[in-house]
C-alpha cells in the first residue's frame, strides 16, 4: 500500500509533533510517514523532534512558492498545522484546498484566533476544547473534522485550561490523520465528508 506523506508546520515546542509521531511509531497510524516539518522560527524547540526521526527541516520565510513545488514534486498528500503561528497566504491555502488541516485550542467557530484560553475564562464558558478543521484561505475557518471537549472548573486559569486542551489535541489530532490517511473523511468544495456522508456538524470526542 502506498504510504501518505505529509508536511508538518510548526512554530514552537512541537508537542503535537511529537505526538503524531508517537502514534505513527504505535501503528494508531499506519501507512503514513512525514517527510518534512517546516518552521518559521529557527529557535523552535520541536524541530528537535524532527531530527530526532531523521526527518527534513525547512526554515520558512514567506517563501510559499518553494514549499508548494515540495508539495508537488515529493507527492506530500497532507498539510498538518500543528501550532504553526503565522498566517499562511490565502494562495498557497486555495492551490492546496482539501490537503491541509489544522489543529485549533477553542471549539471553533467561537473563538478564532489567538488567546483562546484567557477568551474562555473572560466570558465564563462552562466547556472548552480543541478542533481539527480543514484549512481554509479564512484564518480558522472551514469544516471542522473532530473536537474534543473539556469541562471548565472555578478554579481553572490560563495554565490549567491550556495543559487540558493539550491533552484533549492528542487525542483528535492522531484521529483526525488517521481518518484521513484510511480515506474516511475527505473535503469536496466547501463540504466535509465522513464515510461518504457530508457532515454539517463535527465529530465530538467528550
Amino acid at each position: 500500500m502506498t504510504k501518505l506523506k505529509c508536511m508538518v508546520f510548526i512554530s514552537g515546542n512541537g508537542s503535537n509533533l511529537k505526538n503524531i509521531l508517537s502514534n505513527i511509531e504505535s501503528g494508531f497510524i499506519k501507512d503514513v510517514t512525514i517527510e518534512y516539518v517546516v518552521s518559521d522560527n529557527k529557535n523552535a524547540n520541536g524541530i528537535k523532534h524532527a531530527k530526532e526521526h531523521g526527518i527534513k527541516v525547512l526554515y520558512i520565510d514567506n517563501n510559499y512558492k518553494l514549499i508548494s513545488g515540495l508539495i508537488k514534486e515529493m507527492g506530500i498528500g497532507l498539510v498538518i498545522l500543528a501550532g504553526y503561528m503565522k498566517i499562511i497566504p490565502k494562495d498557497f491555502m486555495k492551490m492546496h484546498d482539501g490537503i491541509i488541516i489544522n489543529i485549533h485550542p477553542s471549539l471553533l467557530p467561537k473563538y478564532k484566533g489567538l488567546d483562546t484560553h484567557k477568551k474562555v475564562l473572560d466570558n465564563g464558558d462552562n466547556h472548552h476544547g480543541a478542533s481539527v478543521h480543514f484549512a481554509t484561505e479564512e484564518l480558522d475557518s472551514g469544516p471542522v473534522i473532530i473536537q474534543g471537549v473539556v469541562k471548565v472548573n472555578n478554579n481553572d486559569d490560563i495554565s490549567s485550561l491550556r495543559g487540558k486542551v493539550h491533552e484533549v489535541e492528542y487525542k483528535i489530532l492522531p484521529l483526525a490523520i488517521k481518518w484521513f490517511s484510511e480515506n474516511i473523511v475527505s473535503k469536496h468544495g466547501d463540504n466535509y465528508y465522513y464515510q461518504g456522508e457530508k457532515r454539517t456538524s463535527p465529530i465530538i470526542l467528550l
